[in-house]
């Protein structure tokens, strides 16, 4: 009860202190950074290597290729039926397809299922969601802003990324038996990946946004169904058939119910792809999932 009451605290102290303390114009910038090219990585390296690889694996990284392109077909589907722009098809395929497994879903995780389920979620993420985003995601978004997708940069953009490289080193560490025993890694890596929790909570905090116009309620409310219900209801389905459960079957569910992830959401804003509806399914999502996360984890158990 405390890690969950951390993540709320964390959350709301990002929101007060946009709101009424006037933070420096680079605090989030300068916050990410750290997340992302040390606390993300340090993370990475303390628990990769002790990963116990098994055929199983697979199931975590589907669902999140389950989700992505789940939404895709979906909103697809419904743009054509409902008269959508490509903007919005774009746009909700994204935001709808692309968790954010990293900045909410490591603490979450954290706090519902420990450490066992944080390497699971670390699996998710770096072979999952993050490889989408930087590739499917890039094509999606080019496609649907009529400009052409360029293999170079999503290339580029998956091999040099921080968490990346130290996804590769854990492995390979991992299947040298683990860090040498003299070198004490744990000491080292665990207080710089602990700060991840509070900061990435924090930021997300300073830049939640809700506004939205009457127009967009319908596109929202239809997306922010499939995120947070629909997407780990899928999961859990393909679970079943394919006959994964335990602590492996739950994460998987729990990490496609995670909120729109905010890299998705600024891919987004880049592209044109009607950013007033990525921003509020982002800011409304993000806060709806703080109650459906651990509600779908304790009805699944």
């Amino acid at each position: 009860m405390s890690a969950l009451l951390l993540l709320f605290i964390c959350l709301l102290l990002g929101v007060l202190v946009a709101r009424l303390a006037k933070p420096p114009s680079g605090m989030v910038h300068s916050i990410n950074w750290w997340v992302i090219n040390i606390a993300l990585p340090a993370l990475v390296l303390e628990l990769i290597p002790r990963l116990e690889v098994n055929t199983r694996l697979w199931f975590p990284v589907a669902a999140m290729w389950l989700t992505f392109f789940g939404a895709w077909l979906l909103f697809a589907l419904l743009g054509k039926a409902l008269g959508w722009s490509r903007g919005r098809i774009g746009a909700l395929t994204l935001v709808g397809g692309l968790g954010n497994t990293g900045f909410i879903g490591y603490p979450m995780i954290l706090a519902l299922h420990g450490d066992a389920g944080l390497t699971l979620a670390v699996v998710a993420d770096q072979l999952g969601t993050f490889p989408l985003l930087s590739s499917v995601g890039i094509v999606v978004a080019s496609l649907y802003a009529g400009k052409a997708p360029q293999a170079r940069v999503i290339v580029r953009r998956i091999l040099t990324f921080p968490s990346f490289i130290a996804l590769v080193v854990g492995l390979a560490i991992g299947g040298l038996g683990g860090w040498p025993a003299g070198w004490e890694m744990d000491k080292i890596l665990k207080p710089l990946g602990d700060t991840l929790t509070p900061l990435a909570l924090f930021s997300v905090g300073l830049q939640l946004r809700f506004h939205l116009g009457r127009q967009q309620l319908s596109a929202l409310s239809i997306g922010l169904a499939w995120k947070l219900a629909l997407a780990p209801l899928a999961v859990w389905t393909l679970g079943r058939i394919t006959q994964i459960d335990g602590l492996m079957l739950t994460i998987s569910v729990l990490e496609a119910a995670m909120a729109p992830m905010i890299s998705a959401a600024i891919l987004a804003d880049e592209y044109k792809l009607e950013p007033a509806l990525t921003n509020a399914m982002l800011g409304i999502g993000i806060v709806l999932s703080l109650f459906t996360v651990p509600l779908i984890s304790w009805l699944l158990g």
